[in-house]
Order: C-alpha cells, then sequence, then structure tokens
C-alpha cells in the first residue's frame, strides 16, 4: 500500500520590511552667518573709513554739506596739475614697463644664458621689494652724492657731477620703470612658458627671422599678458607715493603728494578728501579695467 505524497510545507510569508526613519532636517547654518564675520571686519577697516572720507569731502570748513569743496578744488591750478602729472607719469611709466619688460622676458624665456632660471626666479623676489627701496638705490648711484658723480668729479676734478636728473621728473619716471618692469614680466614669462618652442621652430624652417618671428608669433601670445600687467602698472603708477617723496622731485606734485600737502602741511581736510575721492574713483576704474583684461587674458 503505498502512502500518499505528504504536501511541501508552504513557505512563510516574508517579515515586511521596517518603514525607513524618517530623515532628520539638517540644522546647518544659513550661509549669509557665515559671511557676517569677513563682512563686518571690511566694513570696519576699510569701508568706514572710505565713507569718512567721502562725507569730510562733501563737508567745507564752515559745516554742513556742500559741493563747494570740489568746486574750489576742481577749479584751482593745482589739482589739475598735479592730475596732469599724475596721469603722463603714468602713461610714460606704463608705456617704459612694457617696452622694457617684453624684451627683458624674451631674453630670459628664448635665449639661454647661464643663471636663466636664477635671473627668472630674482624676478618673483624683486615683487616684494618696497618701492622706496629701489629709489635709495637708485639716489645712492645718480644722486647729487652718488656714485656716478663721484666718478666724473674724481676723473675730470669738476666741482659736481652732471648726473642732477633724479629730482627732476625724469627721475621719477626712470624710478618707477625701474620697479614695476617686473610686474609686466611676471606674466609674460608665464606667457611664454605655454608657448609650443614647435611653432617657433616650424616658423624658423620656414625662413622666418628673429624680428618676424617675434611679430607673427610670439607678440599674439603675448598681448593678453602684456595688457594684464600693463593694466596693473598704470593701476600701481597712479599711486605711487614713496618713489615721489623719496626722489625729492622738485615741482612733481602727483595725486597722492597733493593729499599729503593738503592733509598734513596746510591741515585743508577737506580739499585733501576731495583729492583723495579723485583719486579712488580713478584707480578703481582702471582697477576695473584690469580685471576684465585679466579675466580675458586668464590671468
Amino acid at each position: 500500500m503505498t502512502t500518499a505524497p505528504t504536501a511541501a510545507p508552504r513557505a512563510s510569508a516574508a517579515p515586511a520590511p521596517a518603514a525607513a526613519p524618517a530623515p532628520r532636517r539638517s540644522r546647518s547654518v544659513p550661509a549669509w552667518v557665515w559671511a557676517l564675520p569677513p563682512v563686518a571686519v571690511l566694513a570696519l577697516a576699510f569701508l568706514y573709513p572710505l565713507a569718512l572720507v567721502v562725507q569730510q569731502s562733501f563737508t567745507p570748513d564752515e559745516g554742513g554739506a556742500s559741493l563747494d569743496p570740489y568746486a574750489e578744488v576742481f577749479a584751482s591750478a593745482a589739482f589739475r596739475s598735479a592730475l596732469t602729472t599724475t596721469v603722463w607719469l603714468a602713461l610714460g611709466s606704463t608705456a617704459g614697463c612694457l617696452v622694457l619688460g617684453f624684451v627683458l622676458a624674451l631674453v630670459i624665456a628664448f635665449v639661454p644664458f647661464p643663471g636663466g632660471k636664477a635671473v627668472a626666479r630674482f624676478v618673483d623676489v624683486f615683487l616684494s621689494f618696497p618701492s622706496f627701496l629701489i629709489t635709495l638705490a637708485l639716489l645712492f648711484v645718480y644722486g647729487s652724492v652718488g656714485m656716478a658723480n663721484g666718478l666724473w668729479t674724481g676723473a675730470t676734478g669738476a666741482a659736481e657731477g652732471p648726473f642732477h636728473f633724479l629730482t627732476t621728473p625724469w627721475g621719477v619716471l626712470l624710478a618707477e620703470i625701474t620697479y614695476f618692469t617686473p610686474f609686466v614680466m611676471r606674466p609674460l614669462l608665464a606667457a611664454f612658458s605655454q608657448l609650443e618652442t614647435a611653432q617657433l621652430e616650424v616658423a624658423s624652417s620656414l625662413g622666418a627671422g628673429p624680428g618676424r618671428i617675434i611679430r607673427r608669433v610670439i607678440l599674439p601670445e603675448a598681448l593678453p599678458a602684456l595688457a594684464a600687467g600693463g593694466s596693473l602698472v598704470l593701476v600701481m603708477c597712479l599711486n605711487e607715493f614713496g618713489i615721489v617723496l623719496f626722489t625729492g622731485a622738485k615741482g612733481v606734485t602727483t595725486l597722492p603728494m597733493l593729499v599729503y600737502s593738503k592733509a598734513i602741511l596746510e591741515s585743508d581736510y577737506a580739499a585733501a578728501c576731495v583729492v583723495a575721492v579723485v583719486n579712488i574713483a580713478i584707480s578703481v576704474g582702471l582697477y576695473s579695467l584690469y580685471r576684465v583684461v585679466s579675466r580675458r587674458a586668464g590671468a
């Protein structure tokens, strides 16, 4: 007698998965809270003093708020002369830095010579030097009792040497070109380091001379770096104070020097603040131009 097959045991039903716990709402600090400390420091250290300068520029000596300080400063010959001197010194220094910086960067980047890498590194170190240090060095060389005049009087027996240009606008121009040229060289060297040497070799194999290679191959690649470096130098030259002060150039009054003269020597704070506001407006405008050029140049 055969036994009937037993039915297979039914699989027990799988337990229902437990419900996932509800996610906790993160209590992260809003982003604007983290921005408050740096904004507060910036406001106290920079924006508040700047606001005081702007407010003082609208406050004449008799009190109240008026545009009279601006009218008086703009009508003065001293302000117009200082503005003209500042602009032509800045433009002349920028042009000299562009030419000299381009030539020196070409030599360092494409002309092999012993110590070339050390010179390129020295350019970076030079950027950290204070401007008065360069002016002091020029005074030791070309000052009234400097080395150049000392060699001249020693060789000729003359009472004084012929080098007296350092206390003229040309001396200020020389000092600014000497100090600010590395600020043009640095972006140029970075641009030249990214230039493919194959382009130069192809141009040379096709019979192009060094001058043609510079004009047709190197210069187009260097134009963005030249524009960025030149814009930066122009902004810094407009605000340069130490070089003009240390050269002792007579009759050379720039806008920063006029601010110093009005505030410290004449105690005319309203006029000093007006000149400062004008200088700030020009500098901010040129700095905005520098940022646009640098962004397009990828600097």
